[in-house]
């Protein structure tokens, strides 16, 4: 979390993409449209704090009785699901804080490939969740449209492994929101990239939720 603020240098103009200039007014008038119903969907997202409160004490009880996290998603969403593992496991803002006990199911290429090759596309993450899995733990998947076939299937493992399961949904949810115990949709019409935006904000406040309740006086988390 704790990156190197970015510096912009100007080398001048020049041929090339590099030549500066200013942008052209469609894109400028692209990017105030998108930014502007990205800032709508996340003013949104505001009316669903009680339902994210309510996922982010899963997360914390499940981590105070042992359990682990374990997190998958496709593309974006598996980027996002690797993000809310790292942040648990290694540190979000309060560095203070024991690290939890957190792994993403998207996170290992030889196991996707190995699982995918053999068993199909659909097993990758409920092989590894059929081993893994326990009842203490937290499966958290993260899909904008809550029908991925390999999300579904991990879903269906965590439920006959008596896991618990929190997704964050897009759309209206799909076959997923179903099978989840837990799960929010952000406000945000349809349009994915609005949806990993408050998928990202999410997986902050869950994080900020763990920082706050494991503190530098926990031994553990």
């Amino acid at each position: 979390m704790h990156d190197t603020p970015a510096r912009t240098q100007d080398h001048g103009a020049g041929p090339g993409p590099r030549a500066g200039g200013p942008p052209a007014p469609d894109l400028v008038a692209l990017m105030r449209r998108r930014l502007a119903s990205g800032a709508r969907a996340a003013a949104a997202l505001t009316a669903s704090a009680e339902t994210i409160a309510g996922i982010a004490q899963v997360v914390v009880t499940a981590l105070k009785a042992g359990g682990t996290v374990y997190t998958c998603g496709n593309g974006g969403s598996a980027a996002e699901a690797l993000h809310l593992a790292e942040e648990l496991a290694g540190a979000y803002r309060d560095r203070s804080r024991p690290p939890c006990r957190a792994v993403s199911l998207a996170a290992d290429p030889t196991l996707l490939t190995c699982t995918a090759n053999d068993f199909g596309f659909a097993e990758v993450f409920a092989r590894p969740a059929r081993a893994l899995l326990r009842p203490e733990d937290v499966l958290v998947v993260l899909t904008t449209s809550g029908r991925s076939g390999n999300i579904l299937r991990v879903l269906d493992v965590a439920r006959e492994r008596g896991a618990t399961t929190v997704g964050l949904l897009g759309g209206d949810g799909g076959p997923a929101l179903s099978r989840c115990d837990h799960a929010v949709i952000p406000p945000a019409d349809g349009d994915s990239a609005h949806t990993q935006e408050a998928h990202l904000a999410i997986v902050h406040l869950i994080c900020e939720a763990v920082d706050s309740a494991f503190g530098a006086e926990a031994s553990s988390c």
